[in-house]
């Protein structure tokens, strides 16, 4: 049941992002409702999957590369409609659901074998560090997808290019103050899941920094959006400059994520 309702969530995600990145290019009143219906269904089998896959597994199943991944699609996705129900948004799915449907297709080849835990992931510091680390780059995500938006329209206002896609974008004040409460909701969690994960490697390997590689690319990424917080409310800082640094700090989640944790290095070592 659990790779047939994975495999059931891809197919109908793989027909949101097709028709998101077709509404890029032609406007219609059905095509965002399609677009919804699609990533609608196809979020509800995949959390029937993550459902299936936590209680044959007996954990919050994000142990190892396939769960973690197709995890971090869910949470994107849940942040996703939040914000479209909130907002909202023209073309959000456009930039979103991209960068998530990628996720669940590199989860899709990854190996799916459930393998019993290792000691020190028998903690319960597990589930509540993860989930928090989750869901706040999920936001981190949601807020670079933003402010590549934010960037496109801006191009547009500046060449004077007043149609296609700049009257079906939300306005750049829009996009920014968006932008802005992503951050200011993604870093709390952010530093809740750094604040856990200290203490659960205190208490796994005795010390509360080790200076490992994802530790080290977990505190940029914090000291990245930390930094936008930061030049906003004292420097003013906005729109394209909040906007690079949103996509500079979700890049760096992608280098902590993919290109250490898959690779193995450190004490961030999936199962």
């Amino acid at each position: 049941m659990g790779e047939i309702t994975f495999d059931i969530s891809l197919l109908f995600y793989f027909g949101a992002m097709l028709l998101a990145l077709l509404e890029l290019f032609k406007e219609t009143k059905l095509l965002p409702k399609f677009i919804l219906l699609l990533a609608g269904i196809g979020f509800g089998f995949h959390t029937v999957f993550i459902l299936y896959r936590g209680v044959a597994a007996g954990h919050v199943p994000i142990v190892n590369p396939h769960e973690a991944t197709s995890f971090f699609a869910w949470c994107i996705f849940l942040v996703f409609f939040a914000l479209e129900y909130r907002y909202k948004l023209g073309l959000l799915g456009s930039f979103i659901i991209p960068v998530a449907f990628s996720l669940m297709l590199a989860s899709s080849l990854l190996p799916k074998e459930i393998k019993p835990l290792s000691p020190i992931l028998r903690s319960n510091w597990l589930g509540v560090h993860a989930v928090f680390a989750f869901l706040a780059n999920a936001a981190f995500a949601m807020a670079a997808g933003v402010g590549l938006m934010y960037l496109v329209q801006e191009h547009y206002v500046k060449s004077k290019h007043l149609g296609g896609l700049f009257e079906r974008l939300p306005s750049l004040k829009q996009l920014d103050e968006i932008n802005y409460r992503l951050i200011t909701i993604g870093f709390p969690l952010f530093t809740v899941a750094i604040i856990t994960g200290a203490f659960w490697a205190e208490n796994a390997w005795g010390s509360y920094l080790s200076w490992e590689p994802r530790q080290v690319w977990s505190i940029v990424t914090w000291l990245i959006f930390g930094i936008v917080l930061h030049a906003r409310l004292l420097a003013g800082w906005r729109g394209r400059r909040a906007a690079f640094l949103s996509i500079l700090g979700f890049l760096t989640i992608i280098v902590a994520f993919a290109g250490l944790a898959l690779l193995q290095k450190g004490q961030h070592i999936f199962q």
